[in-house]
């Protein structure tokens, strides 16, 4: 399964943060250096998605904050429903 991510590196902590320009947003507490923040992110993933590291990965936009991340081993349906409750709640008016 291909994720598109727009990352925002040095935030408090690493989440999920809602939606820009089609991709995830998500706020990653590491800064952009050294590949720290790439690193966070994918680990996060794999986490959030119960896979191993080695199962995720950047397959484009690693210098910039536009990704595309690849989650191997995970059917789309399942991905969801791993990623849904993560999402922030929308306010109601």
């Amino acid at each position: 399964m291909t994720i598109e991510i727009w990352a925002k590196p040095r935030s408090s902590r690493t989440r999920i943060t809602g939606e820009r320009d089609g991709a995830l947003a998500v706020a990653v507490a590491a800064p952009p250096v050294e590949g720290e923040a790439n690193a966070e992110l994918l680990a996060f993933f794999a986490k959030l998605l119960s896979l191993s590291k080695s199962a995720v990965e950047i397959t484009s936009g690693e210098g910039g904050r536009k990704k595309r991340i690849l989650a191997r081993g995970i059917a789309a349906q399942k991905a969801l429903s791993l990623l849904l409750p993560s999402l922030p709640r929308q306010k109601e008016l």
